[in-house]
């Protein structure tokens, strides 16, 4: 019974590092010309940076589609970075789950 608290103490410690490290984790992305988002490894979105340009009532509609494609490419690059982390902090998964 000890060996298992202190083995879920260990994971405890582990996933308390691993939320550090992946907030601390900056990614940009540009991958749609003209916006540039802001995302920790956590997920949180810290900027969105749109040119003048694109902010034309006219554009609404492109500018709203151009957006949302900004964002889930970087949730998807936050997602491959934390993905990673885990891979490196936790080689052996989750042990005994």
């Amino acid at each position: 019974m000890l060996d298992k608290v202190k083995q879920f103490m260990e994971m405890k410690r582990q996933a308390d590092a691993l939320k550090k490290e992946l907030d601390a984790a900056v990614i940009e992305s540009s991958e749609v010309r003209g916006i540039k988002i802001v995302i920790t490894g956590s997920q949180t979105i810290s900027s969105i940076d749109i040119e003048p340009g694109l902010l034309n009532p006219d554009n609404k509609k492109r500018l709203e589609n151009d957006l949302m494609r900004s964002v889930n490419v970087a949730v998807r690059k936050s997602q491959n970075v934390a993905a990673q982390k885990m891979k490196t902090m936790m080689p052996g998964g989750f042990p005994g789950l």
